[in-house]
């Protein structure tokens, strides 16, 4: 299981990078993949993580028009970065990863939210994708 979430800690850091450097997050992964083989003191890019990058990029335009209709008050441009990318990830995740429990995705996206955003964020990122998470099966429907 600590596996999994050292993943989405660095899949989270990837879109992060990514979106703070205006990159496109498959350069951004390749160039943790590279560096992760050429310098020992960077930590490898495990499976699961390039799994959740390029799911995430996949569907990156509809995870944003998702997160955007949903959140109440919030634009993408107004939410804190860190905030933004966690609900894209945990989206990702929730709505087109099968194997990974709904709880443990919205746990995972809160614990992360708690160590590297504010205070208020938790509740955020828990209650955005606790409303996809009710509205998953008419989301994946809209995908059809």
């Amino acid at each position: 299981m600590a596996a999994r979430n050292t993943a989405r800690k660095r899949a989270f850091q990837i879109l992060f990078e990514g979106d703070q450097r205006g990159a496109d997050v498959l350069t951004v992964l390749a160039d943790w993949i590279r560096l992760s083989r050429t310098d020992d003191r960077q930590p490898p890019v495990s499976e699961y993580t390039m799994q959740l990058v390029e799911g995430y990029a996949q569907y990156a335009r509809r995870i944003d028009e998702l997160i955007a209709q949903y959140s109440v008050g919030w634009t993408l441009d107004r939410m804190p970065v860190v905030d933004r990318n966690l609900l894209r990830l945990g989206a990702y995740e929730l709505i087109w990863v099968d194997e990974t429990p709904d709880a443990v995705v919205l746990d995972e996206m809160v614990q992360l939210a708690k160590e590297f955003s504010t205070d208020e964020s938790p509740s955020f990122v828990n209650g955005l994708l606790g409303r996809l998470k009710e509205l998953k099966p008419s989301l994946r429907r809209d995908e059809a």
